[in-house]
């Protein structure tokens, strides 16, 4: 006889689930024997921690657009789970966590890793976390579940005790009071706004002389269209983080990322524009755009809650970002004046030259600029890109130059360390004929990354396209960190809390059995990444960075220099190496200018 758990894998599967990620553990041994002996059907993939499991299935979605599954026993693995959750929660990606629980039995009596999951999880699964007390209720606790996860693009859970994972399946509870019968299959609506809402936003845009747009995730798949109506208006496009492939960079018109970790023309056309046009974006530092009342605004988003929210938009639009740009664009009149465009090309030409400048800056031993300067000349058509929180997203988000065709993700809304490898370990999972590239800084490698590794050790012989790359910042700094307590907080480098230990990474990829390229030396950088990118196996790449270079953000304020001062004056341990690196790099916009 079928058991619960057969069913819940077969139920899975009748809803399109071919993976689920997690790690096993007694309290899920049910469903563990299930996906057994359906391996044909829906596979497990194991990952080295239950966290690294949530993260993927977050890529999972991100990356396909699908609902993530993972799976985690009671308890701890439970607990384990939520970091990575919280990340697709507030990156408002579809994930389903199946949790097991102990006997109902023991429930209530203070048994061996008897945690309140319910309570638990109400708040990262609060449109939908139950739990079965019954193997009649696997069937509407998965379909809603998936449903919900779908049509909320949110994260929910289905808790499991041990014993009703044993129980009998019952595919159709007894037809009487009290029973429910649900079903399989959801389709996302089209979502448009109404006709004189659009007339509405129409006449703000055709209005505006100095038309700015920042595009976020919402943007994704709706590429087209936001250069169609960027031509129109005339406008610039800056991009929040995980907006960063919604077009490429090569368009002069693209100022780049926004905010702490953004560009300088994004920064100007934010002070100096008269409209704003914001499509599926939650971007949060209202610091970087335009001030209250200095613009007029239109918003574009699938979710109402997230309509005027960052700005006092004049006209808010709740509609998919595709759908509801091609109903508004034949309203938008071609703007015949082009002076803002152009002024905005210009300081987009010049950015890329401050930036090729900073890159080439000499550094001790490199400049981690210069690692991502030189990955976007050689990157491969429709590569995957996945960054870690920390250093490495200034980077990738000032430098990396990404094309049509590419995808790209990280933590945005949850800014937490160690998603960078497992995105790329699931990207990998659903694209396994796609290079696939992490950027992670030493941090978060040595928090979860080399378990990670282990993962890539495990699987990569079964991609028909084993290049992965994962790009390790060496700097043995928590070097983000680092700088905002010198510049937010005043304060000199706290060593016994930034310092952390040494670590041979691209001698561990080696043991591992991938390939490992340690980088001492700047002009070593450049074969690095050629020799990377064809090799026929994973390889990691150990570059030996200076702690000392600066994010710079696009626009120092009075505070943000008033504190970096302070921190020098309280002995800063990094002293020489930071006055050095900061110098230069504010000079670098004299020495472009100087060149021509």
């Amino acid at each position: 006889m079928a058991t619960a758990s057969d069913y819940l894998v077969q139920r899975l599967y009748d809803w399109g689930v071919r993976r689920v990620y997690g790690y096993p553990g007694d309290g899920i041994n049910g469903v563990m024997g299930a996906l057994n002996r359906e391996q044909e059907k829906v596979s497990f993939i194991q990952t080295r921690h239950e966290e690294e499991a949530a993260f993927m299935a977050c890529a999972h979605a991100k990356f396909t657009g699908e609902v993530g599954v993972c799976i985690a026993t009671s308890g701890p693995g439970a607990i384990h789970l939520l970091n990575g959750l919280y990340d697709a929660k507030l990156d408002h990606q579809p994930v389903v966590a199946i949790v097991g629980q102990q006997a109902t039995t023991a429930m209530g009596a203070d048994y061996q890793q008897e945690v309140d999951l319910l309570s638990l999880y109400k708040d990262v699964a609060h449109h939908y976390v139950q739990m079965a007390t019954s193997a009649a209720q696997v069937r509407q606790l998965v379909d809603r579940a998936i449903r919900i996860a779908l049509a909320e693009r949110t994260v929910t859970c289905v808790i499991l005790p041990s014993d009703v994972q044993e129980e009998d399946e019952v595919a159709a509870p007894v037809r009487k009071h009290g029973s429910t019968f649900t079903g399989l299959g959801f389709s996302r609506p089209e979502v448009l706004p109404q006709r004189d809402e659009l007339l509405r936003a129409a006449a703000v845009l055709n209005a505006g002389k100095k038309v700015a747009m920042l595009v976020g995730a919402g943007a994704l798949g709706a590429g087209e269209e936001v250069a169609i109506a960027a031509e129109k208006l005339g406008a610039g496009v800056a991009k929040a983080l995980l907006g960063k492939a919604v077009l490429p960079d090569d368009l002069p018109y693209v100022t780049g990322s926004i905010g702490l970790l953004g560009t300088k023309p994004s920064w100007e056309m934010m002070k100096e524009c008269d409209t704003l046009l914001m499509i599926g974006s939650g971007f949060p530092y209202a610091e970087f755009l335009p001030k209250e009342d200095q613009a007029r605004g239109v918003q574009i988003d699938i979710s109402p809650r997230m309509l005027g929210l960052r700005y006092p938009m004049e006209v808010n639009l709740q509609g998919d970002a595709r759908l509801t740009l091609r109903a508004l664009i034949p309203l938008l009149e071609q703007k015949q004046d082009r002076s803002w465009r152009e002024g905005i090309e210009k300081d987009v030409a010049e950015w890329w030259e401050v930036l090729e400048a900073r890159a080439k800056l000499a550094a001790s031993p490199i400049n981690p600029q210069l690692l991502f300067w030189e990955l976007s000349a050689q990157l491969p058509d429709h590569a995957i890109l996945t960054c870690d929180s920390g250093s490495a997203a200034n980077w990738y988000a000032r430098d990396l130059k990404l094309r049509s065709g590419m995808m790209a993700s990280l933590s945005g809304g949850l800014a937490t360390m160690c998603p960078g490898v497992p995105y790329a370990v699931a990207a990998k999972m659903n694209y396994p004929d796609r290079p696939v590239i992490a950027m992670v800084g030493d941090g978060a490698m040595q928090m979860q990354g080399i378990n990670g590794l282990v993962n890539i050790a495990k699987y990569w012989k079964q991609w028909s396209n084993p290049n992965l790359v994962i790009l390790v910042l060496n700097n043995g700094d928590l070097n983000q960190v680092t700088w905002e307590q010198r510049v937010m907080n005043g304060d000199a480098k706290f060593a016994a809390s930034q310092d952390i230990p040494r670590f041979p990474y691209a001698g561990y990829a080696e043991m591992l059995g991938l390939d490992g390229i340690r980088v001492e030396d700047p002009g070593q950088v450049r074969e690095a990444w050629k020799t990377a990118l064809q090799a026929g196996r994973p390889v990691v790449i150990d570059a030996m960075c200076d702690p000392d270079v600066p994010p710079l953000p696009p626009h120092i304020t009075f505070d943000q220099a008033k504190g970096f001062v302070a921190s020098l004056f309280k002995g800063d341990p990094n002293l020489g190496g930071i006055m050095s690196q900061s110098a230069k790099q504010m000079m670098s916009k004299l020495l472009v200018r100087n060149e021509k």
